[in-house]
């Protein structure tokens, strides 16, 4: 299998198909680089390379005890980067990968990169505050964590719903999107699992936003019920300088996964990368 060591002997396995202009594809939480799977063909079929790796805890990558941090994740990120020696990449990172993709910016600058996507991303962040009264309260961080250290197959199939919006009527989603969310899910370590959401609850990317000197995506559903988009992507596509902001009405979180808008982010990607 394709792996890249990182600094501290961690094995990052990732996939690298096609030739062209990298796009580099981070993926959310609690999946893995299969998560990509449409975006990744439908990049190669356009004539770009495309990459995607599993973050460590996470797939076939090494399912270590800790690192479960951003400034971790941005390092092993760059790690990849730098064993690929790619240069004029597009990042493109959705839900906590958003985090990752802009604390590796803030910590490791844009030298490597043409430009970025949010999909669905956390930043600036996700809890509520009084300076972020649109935020996820507490609480709801407290029953993902608990719902993962009671029980976590049960609740990896109970969160699929919300997390495709498979709870509003009309939608598209399949048993297929449930059946590979929960498969993902449960390739993570349940320790990654419970470490991660402290990590993308709390982790404030404001100033790691406003490092941001590419040409940056933003790609948001209004009907998110994990990461709201009023608490982040909204907020992001104005911190970020000349950000464009796109808004999927009735969108859900797993937007690149479910028919009809997946295709339809396919076809915004792929615009996005020809400019």
């Amino acid at each position: 299998m394709p792996v890249c060591s990182t600094r501290d002997g961690v094995e990052i396995f990732y996939k690298d198909w096609g030739q062209g202009r990298p796009v580099v594809f981070i993926h959310g939480w609690p999946l893995n680089g299969d998560a990509w799977q449409d975006q990744l063909k439908a990049v190669v079929d356009a004539g770009y390379r495309g990459i995607a790796h599993d973050r460590r805890g996470h797939g076939r990558s090494t399912p270590v005890w800790d690192g479960y941090d951003f400034d971790t994740f941005a390092d092993d990120l760059n790690d990849l980067i730098n064993h690929l020696d790619l240069t004029d990449v597009t990042l493109v990172a959705h839900s906590m990968g958003g985090g990752e993709l802009a604390r590796y910016i803030g910590r490791h600058g844009t030298r490597r990169l043409r430009s970025a996507v949010l999909l669905s991303a956390v930043p600036p962040i996700m809890a509520k505050s009084n300076n972020n009264p649109e935020g996820v309260p507490d609480e709801v961080f407290d029953s993902i964590k608990n719902g993962i250290l009671n029980e976590r197959s049960q609740f990896w199939k109970d969160t699929a719903e919300g997390f495709f919006s498979a709870n509003r009527s009309g939608n598209k989603v399949t048993q297929g999107n449930k059946d590979a969310f929960w498969y993902m899910a449960m390739a993570q370590t349940i320790e990654g699992g419970v470490r991660c959401v402290d990590a993308f609850a709390y982790t404030d990317f404001t100033d790691d936003l406003k490092k941001f000197d590419i040409p940056t995506l933003v790609v948001h559903g209004d009907d998110d019920q994990v990461v709201p988009i009023d608490a982040t992507g909204r907020k992001s596509a104005e911190i970020i300088a000349d950000a464009e902001l796109k808004v999927y009405e009735g969108g859900s979180h797993g937007i690149a996964m479910v028919p009809g808008d997946k295709e339809k982010f396919n076809q915004d990607l792929i615009e996005f990368l020809r400019r």
